[in-house]
């Protein structure tokens, strides 16, 4: 199947001066690396009390880590293999040696040259060695405050959503649409494009849907609710046994929507099982792991409101009855681009050809399912994914990224002249769906 797909387009890279990936590696990445190091200090006090002068030390020793990462990046020096010893260790330097095969004249691979998806997810992976080296701090969680602050600073928008979950009794169409694009527009709430600054929901989510309509670019709403519909109806054994796949995206209020609409499938009969897709280590600042998934769980069964405290009961009732599950794989972790999951991940390529629909939330995954590259805006969307189709799949995301297909034509370039910042801003948004041919046996 490989072998018959066209070869796609350039990488982004901040070779290319002036552009969104160099910017975000000039500046966005050195300042995410020193907010970083300034959590380590502040927890120096936390470190000391729990570990004694060991954390103390610990704490230093990845600071001095982060400091030398920090200054390699802003220097565009030569990428460094792994050697934290962790499972994804050879598949991380592998991956670079790949890269050295590709980069022109034998120039190393670095920072500002190489392909900007790869330099960003290293540099998350690096923030992980830094502690796995430090014991006894290496299971401490650098992005966790952020995260937490962004869920309790969202609680009036989680309340209204709760709410309106739990009272309305409009069409089953209408709220699939509701909470589709709910889900939509948390992913705005992104602290890795914010560089962890404050980036929090306020208002109701329900009551801006309107208003954001005209920003959603590719709206395959329709698409979407007609596989539930098929899967719903399709007579019996592959109804009963019809799983949804969420990819997750970010923690805090945009992990809300997602169980808000999770919680919808199935309290709508739409599917029976919906698996959970996080991160096994803190990734790109807000990115979902284990801990932040159980936590907020746990945190809406607590809360003093009634219906989000039923939302909370319920979500954990899911959980236990294997209704919902939540999954991680080193994949999610690895800068490779989606199509390469066949090879690289048979396992959870095989797992997701099981699957009724996936749903691949936010920008992160945009751009791995599309490679990160150079694409003309009007390259459909399943051609984009060059071959990666185990299931029908829908990509729901605001842009934050430099990388978008499956236009119309002339779309782009009206966008360009009306606001030139339309594919980095977080104000559009897509819900773009590709169902693979059905000869090929994925349905």
């Amino acid at each position: 199947m490989e072998a018959t797909q066209p070869k796609p387009p350039q990488s982004l890279s901040a070779i290319f001066e002036g552009s969104f990936a160099y910017l975000t590696v000039r500046d966005r990445m050195p300042l995410i690396l020193t907010k970083v190091i300034d959590t380590l200090h502040r927890n120096k006090s936390k470190f000391f009390d729990e570990h004694g002068e060991v954390g103390v030390e610990a704490e230093k020793r990845a600071i001095s880590f982060l400091s030398k990462l920090r200054n390699e990046l802003q220097t565009d020096k030569p990428v460094l293999p792994l050697t934290d010893g962790a499972e994804d260790v050879d598949h991380w330097n592998q991956y670079m040696q790949r890269q050295q095969g590709l980069m022109e004249d034998q120039q190393p691979v670095s920072w500002f040259k190489s392909p900007w998806l790869y330099m960003e997810c290293y540099m998350y992976r690096r923030i992980q060695e830094a502690l796995w080296l430090s014991p006894p701090v290496a299971d401490f969680d650098v992005f966790k405050e952020s995260k937490t602050k962004s869920f309790f600073e969202s609680q009036q928008a989680t309340k209204s959503l709760c709410m309106y979950l739990k009272s309305n009794k409009k069409p089953l169409t209408e709220q699939f649409l509701t909470f589709l694009q709910v889900s939509l527009w948390g992913n705005k709430c992104d602290l890795s494009i914010s560089a962890g600054q404050d980036n929090f929901q306020k208002t109701s989510p329900i009551d801006t849907l309107e208003d954001l309509q005209r920003f959603i670019l590719v709206d395959n709403s329709a698409e979407v609710w007609a596989v539930l519909m098929a899967t719903q109806t399709s007579g019996g054994t592959e109804s009963n046994g019809a799983k949804v796949d969420i990819i997750l995206d970010n923690a805090g209020f945009e992990l809300v929507t997602d169980l808000v609409l999770a919680d919808f499938i199935i309290s709508a009969g739409l599917a029976k099982e919906v698996r959970f897709h996080g991160k096994s280590i803190p990734w790109f600042v807000s990115d979902v792991n284990k801990q932040d998934f159980n936590w907020t769980v746990m945190q809406t069964m607590a809360s003093n409101h009634k219906e989000t405290s039923a939302c909370g009961v319920q979500w954990k009732r899911y959980l236990k009855e294997g209704v919902w599950s939540y999954h991680d794989h080193r994949f999610w972790t690895l800068p490779h681009a989606f199509w390469d999951m066949a090879t690289e991940a048979p396992d959870l390529y095989s797992s997701l050809q099981s699957s009724s629909l996936i749903l691949f939330k936010g920008d992160l995954n945009y751009r791995k399912l599309t490679g990160d590259r150079n694409w003309e805006h009007t390259v459909p969307f399943g051609r984009a994914l060059m071959g990666f189709h185990p299931a029908p799949l829908c990509s729901i995301r605001t842009l934050k990224a430099n990388v978008q297909v499956g236009l119309q034509p002339g779309q782009a370039e009206k966008l360009t002249s009306q606001d030139p910042d339309w594919m980095t801003s977080g104000k559009y948004a897509v819900i773009q769906f590709f169902s693979p041919p059905k000869e090929q046996g994925c349905s």
